[in-house]
């Protein structure tokens, strides 16, 4: 454990070439990449679907054959059949081939343009982006690294009704990376994760310009006649950032636990901070996902230990994987000392909660609900909806009289899928985010006949006892993952976006992969330790706390997956690491590829090239690649217009694969958009038109 002034000195042995910069961190894993903190005992995915598929007696086969033979009928519960012949196919387009190339490919009859790149200006004083802008400036310009996002028509009534020409496209930034954001960093040698040091602190307007390229942007934009889209300049657009006001709601807000210097009363805190996936409400608000937040902070407290001082977290830091040592940007060093920065150091400073930011990382990790329309009005942090790693949150479309349902992943190795069923019925007239603030959150056992049970985490139920260290239902939602552990919840690989077919009300999940899987987690039906591909789950309601299950897909190269109509992948579907999902009016299931940038375009994983996007067609089983993205990049966050003739991805963090001599060197491996030699890459919205006018994906 190192203290501040150890890691002072640290960084300032970092500046003096001592220790080179790309090490200043030697704990720091890739983005994405949550230390393992579930050393729970219970079941993981792999062994129930091991379990399955051994029933089946189809082991011998191998995986594609076992695969295959579960997809092939319904010889147990829960199992259908593969999709049978259609007519026609929801997918109208030639699929685009793999790619390595520094640009956007979609199919032939489509157009891709770019809109919003980082730096846009778009509220304020409206400044142009430059290397040098300062970090109030980056609060009146879009955000970094665009994530999930949503297209909301400009009437304000309903989130998929109203005009296909005007709208607030509202934006998660989920985090940044320093060497391209200063000017501090040119020539430097950094890698992507390396931040800039000014001797053993950090400028604090550095840190205040990564604090506001974080956060959502909401932006009013306008289809031209030429069919481009446009920024206008309207008293809607503004930024929600790491420093924005935001209210604390639901069970937890007052609990001890969140009490902190800034807040004594527990029901506020400043900001939202890796915004991944969202979601968007009946009642047409936005929700983001706060996701990987624990890294931002540090707690050096310690207990005397037989070897020396031992670090000594509470379990709401420690089963989050809050640092020992460095925070992952370390803003809590800012040069300022002011107090916006120095909270991101969470260890305990004061006589009480009150006198410092013990509790500041327990503030976060939560849903964050965003009115595009109410420019005044102060994001609510809803923690019924429970505290975690949230890559999103996807709604059952609400029906008249009856709860919200919502579903939400927890996106780390081995952790859990989430459901909330709020307490009051939906009504459209009266509808709010109150509906978010009462209900019970439940997390989900799979097992291996097909079947599945959603277990209630709440207070005086399964167990979740003051005998059993489970204070109040506010102690359950701060610990929601050691209160799933308690009542044996299922370890999943990664569960990122979800998705909920507007049509059949089937519910999907990407699972993105878990190369932490032992040899001792599987067996012959589940043949895949070290597990680098993914695969997508889906399930149907059958009750109020039960379901049925099957895998619609199993990612992988052709030898090694199996489609949803049952056979191995091709030249023209073949993908790995599946991450965003979205299913549009027409049950087109939108798949988007996150393959790491520690390891894209290398080893196993050089055939699959680039990140990209396909379309399936669920009736047929039929799978398109639609799009392909520049260098180094994840393509993430998909939405489309009502009447569905514009598409809106996104796509982000390119070039981050550059190495960090070549970074220093100013060779970088991609400057897309702009592909200027001047500009380094910027992550950005795409957006995708048919150029005879029609639907996309038709």
């Amino acid at each position: 454990m190192l203290d501040k002034r150890s890691l002072r000195k640290k960084y300032s042995r970092i500046l003096k070439g001592e220790i080179p910069a790309n090490t200043q961190n030697q704990e720091r894993l890739p983005h994405g990449d949550e230390p393992m903190c579930n050393h729970s005992n219970n079941p993981t995915f792999a062994s129930i679907l091991g379990s399955r598929l051994q029933r089946r007696q189809v082991l011998r086969g191998g995986l594609a054959f076992a695969v295959t033979s579960m997809f092939a009928g319904p010889i147990s519960k829960g199992l259908r059949p593969a999709p049978a012949a259609a007519d026609t196919t929801l997918l109208g387009f030639t699929a685009v081939p793999i790619s390595e190339a520094d640009t956007i490919v979609v199919p032939e009859g489509y157009t891709a343009r770019t809109l919003i790149p980082w730096g846009e200006p778009i509220t304020g004083s409206y400044p142009d982006y430059s290397l040098s802008n300062t970090g109030e400036e980056q609060a009146m310009q879009v955000g970094s690294h665009h994530d999930g996002m949503h297209f909301f028509p400009i009437e304000g009534e309903s989130p998929y009704e109203g005009s296909s020409e005007e709208g607030l496209l509202v934006v998660n930034h989920e985090y940044v990376e320093p060497r391209y954001m200063h000017q501090s960093a040119v020539g430097m040698t950094f890698d992507s994760g390396a931040v800039p040091m000014q001797g053993e602190m950090r400028v604090a307007d550095e840190v205040l310009k990564e604090m506001n390229a974080h956060g959502v942007s909401i932006v009013h934009l306008q289809q031209q006649e030429s069919r481009e889209w446009t920024v206008v300049r309207s008293d809607l657009n503004r930024r929600v950032t790491a420093l924005t006001p935001a209210e604390i709601t639901g069970p937890a807000s007052g609990s001890d636990l969140l009490k902190t210097k800034y807040s004594p009363d527990g029901t506020r805190t400043r900001g939202t901070l890796n915004n991944c996936a969202h979601g968007v409400t009946p009642w047409n608000t936005y929700m983001a996902a706060e996701e990987n937040w624990a890294g931002y902070f540090r707690n050096g407290d310690t207990l005397p230990g037989n070897q020396g001082p031992e670090p000594s977290l509470p379990r709401e830091h420690a089963r989050y994987g809050v640092s020992t040592d460095t925070s992952r940007y370390q803003w809590d060093l800012a040069d300022s000392g002011a107090e916006e920065y120095a909270r991101f150091d969470a260890s305990a400073m004061g006589a009480s909660a009150t006198d410092d930011y013990r509790n500041e990382p327990n503030t976060f990790g939560w849903m964050t609900e965003i009115d595009p329309f109410d420019p005044t009005s102060a994001p609510r942090k809803h923690t019924a909806l429970g505290r975690f790693a949230h890559e999103g949150v996807v709604f059952q479309p609400a029906i008249e009289g009856e709860p919200v349902v919502c579903y939400s992943g927890d996106d780390a190795r081995f952790e859990y899928i989430y459901k909330f069923v709020s307490a009051q019925p939906y009504e459209a007239a009266t509808a709010s985010g109150d509906l978010l603030d009462e209900g019970t959150l439940y997390v989900a056992k799979f097992s291996a006949d097909g079947t599945g049970e959603w277990v209630a985490l709440a207070f005086g139920e399964n167990g979740l006892t003051p005998e059993n260290g489970f204070a109040d239902q506010a102690d359950i939602l701060v610990n929601t993952r050691t209160a799933a552990d308690f009542v044996g919840a299922t370890k999943m690989d990664r569960p990122e976006w979800g998705a909920v077919d507007p049509n059949t009300r089937e519910v999907y999940f990407t699972l993105t992969n878990n190369t932490r899987r032992t040899a001792e987690q599987v067996d012959e039906a589940n043949p895949r330790p070290e597990n680098s591909w993914g695969h997508i789950i889906r399930w149907n309601e059958t009750g109020a706390t039960t379901f049925e299950w099957d895998l619609f897909v199993l990612a992988g190269p052709s030898a090694d997956s199996v489609s949803p109509a049952g056979n191995a992948l091709t030249e023209d579907n073949k993908f790995v690491c599946p991450d965003g999902l979205w299913i549009d009016a027409d049950s087109r299931v939108w798949i988007q590829t996150d393959i790491s940038e520690s390891v894209q375009n290398t080893d196993e994983f050089a055939e699959f090239g680039n990140n990209q996007m396909l379309a399936a067609d669920p009736r047929t089983g039929e799978i398109r690649r639609f799009l392909t993205g520049p260098t180094g990049q994840e393509i993430t966050g998909v939405i489309a217009t009502p009447d569905q003739r514009t598409l809106f991805i996104n796509v982000q963090h390119p070039g981050a694969t550059a190495a960090d001599a070549d970074f220093a060197a100013g060779n970088l491996n991609s400057r897309w958009p702009n592909q200027s030699p001047d500009i380094y890459p910027r992550s950005a919205t795409v957006v995708i038109t048919k150029d005879d006018g029609g639907v996309i994906g038709t």
